[in-house]
């Protein structure tokens, strides 16, 4: 187990958070270009009022979360070699965490115009339910009962050896 400062600590955790965010920041950027693109296409012209609602819907989802996502560089330029890391991370947390929750409207709103201009209606709101399910239980539920299944101390990191040997001895039960 290592030991480290507070400060290493936040310095960690907010390291942790820009990967984080570099990984949740490439889809939303994706989707955002696509979203972007999308009006300028001959069929695009064949959407009834309800997919281009659907699709305002998508597209401001996915440049709030492209907003968010991002805002946390802006913030570090402000406070860079200020000794405020503590702030940065949580302002970074909640901004992660709604950019994450505007991705999954603009991914589901995304899911929903393309099915509802491809298949009946029906089948559309029905696979698009099935979509935001899955995402909520991806992004949300999952996460969230992890932090209560097993025991380990949250501010505990364990080395790659450590972490092996729990798995070795945890398959010999």
């Amino acid at each position: 187990m290592r030991h480290e400062t507070e400060k290493q600590r936040w310095e960690r955790n907010f390291a942790d958070l820009l990967q984080e965010l570099r990984v949740a920041q490439t889809g939303v950027q994706i989707l955002f270009a696509f979203l972007l693109t999308l009006p300028f296409t001959a069929q695009f012209e064949q959407t009834t009022e309800v997919q281009r609602g659907i699709y305002v819907v998508a597209l401001l989802a996915a440049a709030f979360a492209t907003g968010a996502i991002i805002s946390p560089v802006a913030f570090h330029r402000a406070l860079f070699r200020r000794g405020r890391k503590p702030e940065l991370v949580r302002f970074a947390h909640r901004m992660a965490s709604a950019g994450l929750g505007c991705m999954l409207v603009a991914m589901v709103a995304s899911v929903l115009l393309i099915t509802d201009f491809l298949l009946p209606r029906l089948l559309a709101l029905a696979l698009t339910a099935v979509t935001a399910v899955w995402f909520v239980v991806l992004w949300g539920v999952l996460p969230l009962a992890r932090r209560s299944w097993g025991e380990n101390d949250p501010d505990e990191h364990l080395s790659a050896k450590e972490v092996s040997d729990r798995v070795s001895a945890g398959a010999g039960h």
